[in-house]
């Protein structure tokens, strides 16, 4: 019981008892969603949101010449764009479609075929790298056999039978004329090869060896025709 004075001077009226008036409490939210029920699972639908696939212009190579037009490598576009602005190197052959990059300062057409304002000597390797790119260009993508489309390659002679993986025992071959001849020598099936397969010499072969596709404007400095 609680007993006061009022402002009059007069007793506060008596106060009952004090009640707790009860505070609803907001369910907890929870921190993750809900798994969906069997029941529901039909109705649920998940977006699937692809990932952003890498520019085109990270990959996309320049070929360098030396200021002889003797071909050096295949550089990156960023890389062939700094030697452009530097004043190192000239174009020689544009885009084919005439894109052109933009900046604040300027605006540099993008290159296709770029050439160096002073030669540079680079040391002479013999021997080239036998790879599949090196190997199809220098049999003109033609089977050594039957002069088909060649699809793969093959080896003269057997690695089985004591063959070596060597530019003179490796030529190209279609998948009739590989399958066909299997682990056998040309001598036991009459075979003839239409050329000696011989290791090509030349810096460009370097270059083809790590080629998979080549622009048609860099194929006049390795050696190559259009076709």
């Amino acid at each position: 019981m609680i007993r006061g004075v009022d402002a009059g001077g007069g007793p506060e009226p008596t106060a009952g008892p004090v009640e707790a008036i009860p505070i609803a409490t907001p369910a907890p939210v929870p921190l993750d969603p809900p798994a969906p029920s069997d029941a529901g699972d039909d109705d649920v639908t998940v977006t699937v949101r692809p990932e952003p696939a890498a520019p085109a212009w990270g990959r996309r190579r320049v070929l360098l010449l030396n200021a002889t037009y003797e071909p050096l490598t295949a550089l990156p576009l960023r890389r062939a764009i700094v030697l452009l602005v530097c004043g190192k190197a000239d174009v020689v052959h544009g885009d084919p479609s005439g894109l052109v990059l933009h900046s604040a300062a300027g605006s540099v057409e993008v290159p296709s075929v770029i050439r160096l304002r002073v030669y540079v000597r680079v040391p002479y390797r013999a021997r080239v790298p036998l790879t599949r790119a090196a190997l199809m260009h220098r049999d003109r993508f033609r089977c050594a056999y039957c002069s088909g489309k060649a699809e793969t390659i093959d080896h003269v002679v057997p690695r089985s039978r004591g063959g070596t993986h060597t530019w003179e025992n490796c030529v190209a071959c279609c998948a009739r004329c590989n399958h066909k001849k299997a682990d056998k020598l040309l001598a036991e099936l009459g075979w003839p090869l239409r050329t000696m397969p011989t290791a090509p010499r030349g810096r460009h072969w370097r270059l083809l060896a790590g080629l998979v596709d080549a622009d048609p404007q860099w194929l006049p400095y390795l050696g190559e025709t259009a076709a």
